[in-house]
C-alpha cells in the first residue's frame, strides 16, 4: 500500500497541495508543471516565446490545482494592474449611463476592472485632478465622458502621461476622441421636417458649450439655410424635460410653428407635454423630433420621430481604442471615424397643416 508522507509530498517527491486548503498559488502551478514560476507568468499572458507543450503543462497544472490568477498576480506578471479609470459627468442622463454600462461590459469581456468618478463640477482642475487620482490608483488608462468643450481643452493642456480617451467633444491636439455623428443627425432630422412640407424647423437646443449640442445646433443652420428656409432664433435647455416644457410653451403661442426639433427625447418629452397642455394637437398641428431614442420613445404618445444614436458601439469603441494604447498595439488615429446615427420615423411628425406650407 502506498502512503503520503506527513509534509503532503507524494511518493515521488513532489508536494501535493491541499486542496481544501488554502488557494492554489503562481509557485504551486511552476511546481506541479515542472517550470520556473516566470515560465508560468509567460503562459498567464500569453507570450509567443513559449513552447506548445509547455504551455500545455502549464494549463493542465492550472485546471488541476483550480488556479485562477490573481489581478496582483497579472500585474506582477505584465507590469499593469488591468484597471481602468472612467470619468464622467452628469452620468443620470440616458446617454452618459448607457456609454458607462457598455464600458463595464467590454471592460470585463477584456479581463479589466474598472473605477469610475462622477464629478459634479466640470473646472478644469478638478478634471485634472480625477485624472491624477485615478492614475496613483493605478489605472492604466482613463476614459472621459466629456460632453463639455472646456473639460476636453482642459485634458488636452494638462498633457497627461496616463493613456487617455475622451467621449463626444471636439479636442484639438489632444487625446483621442471617440463622438457620434451628431451633424448629421440633425441635418437628417431637420431634412425630414421640411420634407414633410413644413416652411422652417423651430429648434430646442441643449446647452451651449456642450459639444453634441453645439454640433446639432450649428447643422440644423446650415441644413435650413441650404434648403433657402427661414432659419428662426433658437430656445436653448438644459436637456431636461422641464426645460424643454418651458420652451414648448413658449413654441405653442405662436400659430406659425408647425415644426420642431429637439435637441434630446427628453426636451422633446417637455415640449410634447406643453403643446398638449395648450390644445396644440401632434402631429397634425405640430410635428416633433427628438434625438437619442430613449428606450421610452417609442411609448410616449404619440410615438416619438427620433435620431437613434448607438451609445453601445461609442462606449465598446472608446474602450477599444484606449486597450490600443495601453497594450501597446499599432497606435490609433487622434480621432476614430465617426458612430454613425440613424432617424426613426414614429407617428409624432407628419405633414405640415394647409396654413404652414
Amino acid at each position: 500500500m502506498t502512503t503520503t508522507p506527513a509534509d503532503g509530498s507524494s511518493p515521488k517527491g513532489r508536494r501535493r497541495r491541499n486542496f481544501a486548503g488554502a488557494r492554489p498559488v503562481m509557485d504551486d502551478v511552476a511546481r506541479l508543471a515542472g517550470v520556473s514560476k516566470q515560465t508560468v507568468s509567460r503562459v498567464l499572458n500569453d507570450h509567443p516565446s513559449v513552447r506548445p507543450e509547455t504551455r500545455e503543462a502549464v494549463t493542465a497544472a492550472m485546471d488541476t490545482l483550480g488556479y485562477r490568477p490573481s489581478r496582483s498576480a497579472r500585474s506582477l506578471a505584465s507590469g499593469r494592474t488591468r484597471m481602468l479609470g472612467v470619468i464622467s459627468f452628469d452620468a443620470a442622463r440616458y446617454g452618459p449611463a448607457s456609454v458607462l454600462t457598455a464600458i463595464n461590459t467590454a471592460a470585463q469581456d477584456a479581463g479589466y476592472l474598472v473605477s469610475s468618478i462622477a464629478l459634479d463640477t466640470a473646472d478644469r482642475d478638478t478634471v485634472v485632478r480625477a485624472v491624477d487620482r485615478l492614475s496613483a490608483e493605478g489605472a492604466d488608462g482613463v476614459i472621459a465622458i466629456a460632453p463639455q468643450r472646456w473639460v476636453g481643452q482642459a485634458l488636452a493642456d494638462a498633457r497627461l502621461d496616463t493613456p487617455l480617451v475622451v467621449l463626444e467633444n471636439d479636442v484639438e491636439g489632444g487625446p483621442s476622441v471617440v463622438t457620434a455623428d451628431s451633424r448629421t443627425g440633425a441635418r437628417l432630422a431637420t431634412e425630414h421636417l421640411l420634407g414633410l412640407g413644413h416652411r422652417t424647423v423651430h429648434h430646442i437646443a441643449g446647452p451651449a458649450g456642450w459639444s453634441s449640442a453645439d454640433r446639432r445646433l450649428a447643422s440644423w443652420r446650415e441644413t435650413l439655410t441650404a434648403a433657402g428656409a427661414e432659419v428662426p432664433e433658437p430656445r436653448f435647455g438644459d436637456w431636461s424635460a422641464d426645460s424643454g416644457h418651458e420652451a414648448g410653451r413658449v413654441l405653442a403661442r405662436r400659430a406659425d410653428v408647425t415644426a420642431v426639433f429637439a435637441s434630446n427625447d427628453q426636451m422633446a418629452l417637455g415640449a410634447l407635454h406643453a403643446f398638449h397642455e395648450a390644445g396644440r394637437a401632434v402631429p397634425e398641428e405640430i410635428s416633433v423630433v427628438g434625438y437619442d431614442d430613449i428606450p421610452e420613445a417609442a411609448h410616449l404618445l404619440p410615438p416619438l420621430t427620433t435620431v437613434r444614436t448607438d451609445f453601445t458601439e461609442i462606449g465598446t469603441r472608446s474602450l477599444r481604442l484606449l486597450l490600443n494604447r495601453v497594450e501597446g498595439r499599432a497606435e490609433p488615429v487622434p480621432v476614430e471615424p465617426l458612430v454613425p446615427v440613424d432617424l426613426v420615423v414614429r407617428r409624432s411628425s407628419g405633414p405640415a397643416p394647409l396654413h404652414g406650407r
